[in-house]
C-alpha cells in the first residue's frame, strides 16, 4: 500500500519538474561578453564640464530584453535638473534574434534617413500608426556616429547615435533650448562613441 502511494507522488513531482523545465530562462551571458558598463563611456569629468554642475553619483544598471543588451548609466547632478541619461543598446549574444540594433534602426528612423529605398520599405499603415504615436519628427543630426537623430519629448529630448551594429541614447537635463542640449548632446555622444 505504502508504495502505491509512493509511485503516483513521485510521477506527479516528476511531471511538475518537466513541466517548469520547459519555462527556464536561458542561463545569462558571461559579464565579459554580454556588458560594457554605461558608465564607462563617460567620464564624470566630462559630464560636469558639459552640462556646467558637479556629478556626485553615476548609477550603472544593465538588462537584457528580447534582442538587446541594454546598458544604461545615471549621471546625477548636484543640480539635479542637470542629470545626464546614456544607455548603450547592443545584440544579445544570449539570445538569438532576427533583430539586430541596424534593424531596429531601420524601422525606427529608416524613412527620416532620406534614403529613398528606405522610405519606400515603409508602409502607409506604419506610416499612419507612428504619426499618432509621436507629434514631431525625428531631426537628422549630421557629423556624428554612422546617423544620428534627435527626438523631441516634453522633457526636451533625445540624441540616439547608431556606431556600427550598436547605438546609444543621450538624454540630459536643465534649462537649455533645443538647439543647445542638441549640440551638449552630440558632444557627450562623441567622448562615449570613442570607447565603444
Amino acid at each position: 500500500m505504502r508504495r502505491s502511494v509512493l509511485v503516483p507522488l513521485f510521477c506527479s513531482a516528476a511531471l511538475v519538474l518537466a513541466g517548469c523545465k520547459k519555462h527556464e530562462t536561458p542561463p545569462p551571458v558571461p559579464r565579459s561578453q554580454a556588458e560594457i558598463d554605461g558608465c564607462a563611456l563617460l567620464t564624470k569629468e566630462e559630464t560636469e564640464a558639459v552640462q556646467g554642475s558637479p556629478i556626485k553619483e553615476t548609477k550603472s544598471s544593465a538588462r537584457s530584453d528580447a534582442a538587446f543588451l541594454v546598458s544604461q548609466c545615471f549621471y546625477t547632478a548636484t543640480d539635479f535638473s542637470k542629470s545626464v541619461n546614456l544607455a548603450l543598446m547592443r545584440r544579445d549574444p544570449g539570445r538569438p534574434t532576427t533583430t539586430s540594433p541596424k534593424d531596429f534602426w531601420r524601422e525606427r528612423f529608416g524613412r527620416y534617413s532620406g534614403d529613398d529605398k528606405e522610405r519606400d520599405k515603409d508602409n502607409e499603415q506604419s506610416e499612419r500608426k507612428e504619426e499618432k504615436e509621436e507629434s514631431v519628427p525625428p531631426k537628422k543630426i549630421d557629423g556624428i556616429g554612422d546617423e544620428a537623430f534627435w527626438a523631441s519629448n516634453r522633457f526636451g529630448g533625445v540624441l540616439y547615435v547608431l556606431k556600427d551594429d550598436a547605438f546609444i541614447s543621450i538624454s540630459l537635463g536643465g534649462t537649455d533650448d533645443e538647439d543647445t542640449k542638441i549640440k551638449k548632446s552630440k558632444t557627450l555622444a562623441q567622448k562615449a562613441l570613442q570607447r565603444l
